[in-house]
């Protein structure tokens, strides 16, 4: 009688398998940066995302300049006759005090632009390390921050942006801070969900059967892969912050010592019935095309990066 002995698998078993894992995580890895490739193709082809990208540029260009005295730098001066009409020499005409309303509409474009940069600044790191933390890890930590974000949420937005800049003191830095503190809450959602459904994805679990840490699945693996989320909200929350300090200078409680497209509104207000419209003409029409090209570059934003429309023209 013969006994059979097992047979062994082949010696380079192992080593294929190895290797074909390793060839799936640089397929993955390729696959992921031809996704970002495809989506930088996709958006320098859409005519729409460039013209905003140009017109959102230009803003920034202003606001960098008024911001150095290159322009606007003698706002307060008048220049012209109380309440002059525009004309050639004066686009949008003058205010009670006879300062150009043109020059006051562009540095109010550097107020808009900061407030919105530094809203995102602020909010964005606040909204992807809280979300990040409690999606990942769940348990008292994601009840403690799930209860922290929606308590300010159930408060409406803009009282509790009055409530703030009365407590911190009227100025532009009060608004600074008043919106970066509230304005985190809708990421830190987003992004709590999108870690919670990718934590339990195979690639999370071969990255914990290989021993990486914490700390390297989630900001190293995780984060890599809902990034395209920050870039599309934080679209949304600069056009967020630039609409909520026009209602705050508008209120008397955002920038006193700069022109604002808020403080320009307000002071309209009693102009139109004397047939003065310029002024506010040339606030909410900076503020129009400011903000109508965030939306449209978001949107872009959106068809380019969301992994959900690939493939769909």
């Amino acid at each position: 009688m013969s006994i059979n002995a097992p047979v062994n698998p082949p010696a380079n078993h192992l080593s294929n398998q190895a290797l074909a894992s390793s060839n799936k995580d640089v397929s993955k890895v390729e696959r992921n940066h031809s996704l970002w490739s495809l989506a930088f193709k996709k958006l320098i082809k859409d005519k729409v995302a460039l013209s905003c990208i140009l017109v959102i540029f230009g803003y920034v260009l202003v606001a960098i300049l008024s911001k150095f005295g290159i322009i606007g730098a003698n706002w307060a001066e008048s220049v012209a006759a109380s309440y002059a009409p525009p004309s050639g020499d004066l686009w949008l005409g003058a205010d009670i005090f006879g300062r150009s309303v043109l020059v006051k509409t562009l540095m109010g474009t550097r107020v808009a632009v900061s407030v919105g940069l530094i809203t995102v600044m602020v909010s964005v790191p606040l909204g992807i390390f809280f979300g990040a933390v409690s999606g990942y890890f769940g348990g008292f930590i994601d009840e403690i921050i799930t209860w922290f974000y929606t308590t300010l949420a159930s408060i409406p937005n803009i009282m509790l942006l009055i409530s703030l800049t009365f407590v911190l003191g009227k100025g532009i830095t009060s608004v600074y801070i008043a919106l970066g503190i509230t304005s985190w809450i809708g990421l830190c959602r987003m992004i709590r969900g999108e870690v919670m459904k990718h934590k339990t994805r195979e690639y999370v679990q071969a990255a914990t059967a290989i021993g990486a840490s914490n700390y390297r699945k989630l900001f190293i693996h995780i984060l890599p892969n809902v990034f395209h989320i920050v870039i599309i909200e934080s679209s949304l929350l600069f056009q967020t912050a630039v609409k909520s300090e026009v209602i705050l200078s508008f209120l008397g409680l955002g920038v006193q010592d700069l022109p604002s497209w808020g403080k320009m509104i307000d002071e309209s207000k009693m102009e139109l019935a004397r047939g003065v419209w310029w002024q506010l003409a040339g606030a909410t029409i900076a503020m129009f095309f400011l903000l109508l090209s965030l939306n449209l570059l978001g949107d872009a934003l959106r068809d380019a990066l969301d992994p959900k429309l690939k493939g769909k023209d």
